[in-house]
């Protein structure tokens, strides 16, 4: 992992067009080669970003100076997606910290048991999200973490699926992210989201269906094979 902290600037071009203003941030590139780009203040989301697989191309310019005020730039950072055109260029003016550090293996996410259940049992009984559904796979791994479940439905488009034992808004923002990033993908794209959970809370239900997710109740008991096969789908 390579953390940069540096004055800088950055220009997203290819499928869509997007500019950050210069500004102090943090960088972020991981062993994949993926490229995130942060501020202090906000959400956790980054401001931008290059999912894998891309390359990392680190550009230091013969006239290259550390000077904020000078047109010059101390480095750039050109990230480019390996499937498409798109490039991320970051134009680095002053850099504070560049750091690389080896964070070893990581073990994953340990979800608590019921969590755990719920998302094999969904995986396993993948109908339940509509008939002629099938299983891509479980944890579904993007940059910013792995989607609990990726399907495709009957028509052939993708489904993130996030599970959670009581779904509130945190649940929904999660959704959120990983469905805006994984849409950006023109292998998969487009992908729409679920939210399943035992229990959802209203105003999270009322954000969902806001942003175009479907939510489904899963019960536990009903999964496990103790009741029939009913769900509620709405």
């Amino acid at each position: 992992m390579r953390i940069i902290v540096a004055d800088c600037s950055a220009e997203y071009t290819g499928r869509l067009q997007a500019t950050l203003p210069l500004a102090r941030r943090v960088l972020l590139i991981k062993a994949d080669d993926s490229l995130l780009i942060f501020s202090e203040l906000g959400s956790y989301k980054p401001l931008n970003w290059m999912a894998a697989p891309c390359t990392i191309k680190d550009i230091t310019p013969t006239d290259a100076d550390d000077d904020v005020e000078t047109a010059a730039p101390q480095k750039v950072i050109r990230a480019c997606a390996t499937k498409s055109n798109d490039v991320l260029e970051v134009t680095l003016q002053h850099i504070y910290s560049d750091e690389t550090y080896d964070l070893g293996e990581d073990p994953g996410l340990k979800k608590d048991g019921v969590e755990d259940h719920l998302q094999r049992y969904l995986a396993e009984q993948i109908e339940r999200i509509g008939k002629g559904a099938k299983l891509v796979r479980r944890e579904y791994p993007t940059p910013i973490g792995p989607v609990d479940i990726m399907a495709v439905d009957a028509e052939g488009t993708h489904v993130a699926i996030e599970i959670k034992r009581h779904g509130g808004i945190d649940g929904v923002e999660q959704l959120t992210r990983y469905c805006e990033l994984l849409n950006r993908d023109p292998l998969i794209a487009p992908v729409r989201g679920i939210f399943a959970a035992q229990t959802i809370a209203p105003q999270a239900r009322t954000l969902a269906v806001d942003r175009g997710f479907e939510c489904l109740i899963l019960d536990y008991d009903d999964m496990r094979g103790s009741d029939d096969d009913s769900l509620r789908l709405f």
